[in-house]
């Protein structure tokens, strides 16, 4: 199919895009970034590339609640073309506030009659900055293709996975759309403080939506991208790549 073209998309806030770019372009993707009122101005341009990203940050200064103001401009302006982007077999990524932005748009978990059926809400220890483990689970995710576990950083203050009831949690879990959580030492999921930097149910770091090609998770994987990212690294002896790199590469290896 040649090599996969990348659309990054920034709002006011946004601060995390060059990072993902660097990500991505490392991996072999072409990249461009745009603003999202760019987009708005030409909904159209979205079918000229493969992968959509919506990178970390505090857009719209995270006014009413973090992402929601550019969830609301998903939701209102963006939703047909969104989910046509996605069933053409497209892949769609969010980190962060990215991911708070697909959470709350409706994209990866769509609400019920009821209204949404999970949120991410403020952290239980305040606001966190610091390197976490994460235990993948990728079933039918395909960023996560051949990945066990990796380490990222995380910097949020409103990361908290948290399901509208205990069974929707578990429904997440049984159709393989809990595919990132936070382990502890022993490589366990855990709800425990400070290898769960939020207090998420289940240990949730991210998840996939229906079709495994939409992903949303709270660490920053592309600041693990080279070894030398690593806080241990020298402790751990020069490894080929970071432990976050493998995300990117399966997303542009998806295309090739």
């Amino acid at each position: 199919m040649g090599i996969p073209r990348l659309l990054i998309v920034r709002a006011p806030g946004t601060n995390c895009d060059a990072e993902l770019a660097f990500a991505f372009e490392r991996a072999g993707a072409l990249v461009e970034s745009i603003h999202v009122q760019a987009w708005r101005a030409d909904p159209k341009l979205l079918h000229n590339f493969q992968i959509l990203a919506f990178p970390g940050g505090f857009s719209y200064g995270d006014d009413v609640a973090a992402g929601k103001i550019l969830a609301s401009q998903l939701s209102n302006f963006f939703q047909d073309s969104l989910r046509e982007f996605r069933d053409e077999e497209k892949l769609i990524l969010g980190v962060c506030n990215g991911f708070q932005t697909l959470l709350k748009s409706g994209l990866l978990i769509p609400p019920d009659e009821d209204g949404p059926l999970a949120t991410l809400t403020n952290n239980v220890q305040g606001y966190q900055d610091r390197w976490i483990t994460m235990a993948a689970t990728p079933d039918k995710c395909v960023w996560l293709t051949g990945i066990d576990q990796f380490d990222a950083p995380t910097a949020h203050g409103e990361g908290n996975f948290q399901c509208r009831a205990d069974w929707i949690c578990k429904g997440l879990e049984e159709t393989g759309q809990v595919v990132l959580r936070y382990v502890d030492k022993s490589g366990q999921p855990t709800e425990q403080f400070p290898a769960n930097p939020n207090g998420s149910a289940a240990g949730i770091a991210g998840v996939c939506d229906a079709s495994g090609r939409v992903l949303g998770l709270m660490p920053h994987p592309e600041r693990n991208v080279l070894p030398t990212q690593h806080p241990h690294w020298t402790r751990r002896g020069l490894q080929k790549e970071g432990g976050g790199f493998a995300l990117f590469r399966n997303a542009v290896n998806y295309f090739m």
